[in-house]
């Protein structure tokens, strides 16, 4: 029974490995790697299960009985596509969190951030007699602060 579905079991090894990596590792681009080898792991298993011995593609033809059925190949088709999605948006972060900590490891980011600074402001210091360029939070100054009214 197991030699006949090998296949599979090595998708589900490749899952469980992406997983480990996931749980297992501290570095947020190792944790992105395994995120990657889980997907592939569920897109290969979910492309299997679509495959039929003898089974040609789902083109109508005279010569052909069995056809593989083509649902799970267009579903993982727009999953590789959120998967690439998701991942450049994961590198994304990753890269802001480097340059925001000079690191990309998470017991490292953590303990930065329970050692700050404290960010809490007073209760009468609300920022709103700030004339500071940016202070409202935008980078841009106050309409206060530009210089002629250019009419």
């Amino acid at each position: 029974m197991i030699a006949t579905h090998y296949v599979y079991w090595t998708f589900f090894a490749l899952m469980l490995i992406g997983l480990y990596v996931v749980i297992s590792h501290g570095n947020l681009l190792k944790k992105l790697i395994g995120l990657s080898l889980f997907q592939v792991g569920v897109f290969l298993f979910y492309i299997g299960l679509g495959k039929r011995d003898g089974g040609s593609a789902p083109i109508i033809s005279d010569d052909v009985e069995t056809y593989s059925h083509p649902l799970p190949q267009v579903l993982i088709l727009t999953a590789i596509v959120v998967g690439v999605a998701t991942l450049a948006v994961g590198l994304a972060l990753a890269v802001r969190i480097f340059e925001a900590y000079g690191t990309v490891e998470e017991d490292e980011i953590t303990e930065d951030d329970s050692t700050g600074p404290d960010c809490s402001e007073s209760a009468d210091d609300d920022g709103a007699n700030d004339d500071s360029p940016g202070s409202d939070g935008t980078g841009r100054p106050h309409d206060t602060d530009r210089q002629g009214s250019g009419s």
